[in-house]
């Protein structure tokens, strides 16, 4: 079965949902998916993706996060949907090498769940709309 398989899409998402709070809707409503599947399987040279994605299939995500070999793709995979950041799994990486530290891209920036985790709007995107500023705010500084 090729890596580029529905099923293998699904079961990324089913990971993604674990490891990142979020749900399914919320995830692909980023519009997002597509491009952190990507980068994850062109990243992690592909079979070694599949055999992450089986472990979690079978084992589930505690056997992922206590695995030497898997962790720091778990690690990767929450970056990305939080921060749109993937770090370099390898040390001789470089640019332009799918594994190089990065920003997979510049929209993905705003789309990151860091912002609705923290309750804001990223910086200089996604404006509030007309008098927001009259609004009181959804965090308190106590």
């Amino acid at each position: 079965m090729k890596l580029d398989s529905p099923i293998f899409m699904d079961a990324f998402l089913t990971l993604s949902v674990e490891l990142t709070g979020f749900t399914r809707f919320q995830l692909e409503g980023t519009g997002q998916a597509q491009l952190y599947f990507d980068t994850v399987r062109a990243a992690v040279r592909g079979k070694k993706f599949a055999k992450l994605l089986k472990l979690f299939n079978d084992e589930g995500l505690e056997a992922v996060l206590a695995s030497e070999k898997f962790e720091p793709i778990a690690r990767n995979i929450i970056k990305l949907w939080y921060i749109a950041t993937w770090d370099a799994l390898e040390k001789d990486t470089v640019p332009g090498d799918p594994d190089a530290t990065r920003i997979v891209a510049p929209e993905a920036y705003t789309e990151g769940l860091v912002w609705p985790t923290v309750g804001v709007n990223p910086p200089a995107a996604k404006a509030q709309g007309y008098a927001s500023w009259s609004t009181e705010p959804m965090i308190r500084i106590v």
